[in-house]
């Protein structure tokens, strides 16, 4: 094979079609978008539009409650803090922090507000851990193996009080 004999599969391509060429063309003239008005133009936003007739996104009754101060954390199971010890990402000698845990690609701190520890999966050694919230049975099962977590949302709810 050649660089030259290289070909797309066939169908791969689609011919565009050939618009406005004149009305014997068959697509001539208004381009297959009937006559004048808003929809033959360019620009159209007509998504939800019923012809002068109430949406049905304002006829149907709103339900529930959107908190948008809600913060949102980055899970961190058991099983994979466990595994980045193991792999060397971290070390369980020094203490462990978010930022740590994100330097190592463990978690990814984009938009959420910190890391929150979950009790997926075990944890044989003993870590020292500080992430902005963790599950009652994270914290039991890192006790239990011998380290200690901090959280950071607890402490500043109980300065506030």
């Amino acid at each position: 094979m050649k660089l030259n004999e290289i070909r797309d599969n066939p169908g791969a391509r689609l011919k565009s079609k050939r618009l406005g060429r004149g009305i014997g063309s068959g697509k001539g003239k208004t381009s297959g978008k009937g006559v004048k008005g808003q929809k033959a133009r360019e620009g159209v936003s007509l998504n939800g539009f019923e012809g002068g007739q109430l949406p049905i996104y304002r006829r149907l009754p709103k339900r529930g409650f959107h908190n948008i101060n809600r913060k949102e954390y980055a899970p961190l199971n058991l099983s994979t803090l466990d595994a980045a010890i193991e792999a060397g990402k971290l070390d369980a000698a020094q203490p462990i922090n978010e930022m740590m845990l994100a330097e190592a690609g463990v978690v990814r701190l984009g938009k959420v507000s910190g890391v929150r520890l979950l009790a997926k999966g075990t944890i044989t050694r003993a870590v020292n851990i500080e992430v902005s919230g963790a599950s009652a049975a994270a914290v039991a099962a890192i006790e239990q193996a011998g380290g200690k977590v901090t959280t950071l949302v607890a402490k500043a709810e109980a300065e506030a009080a």
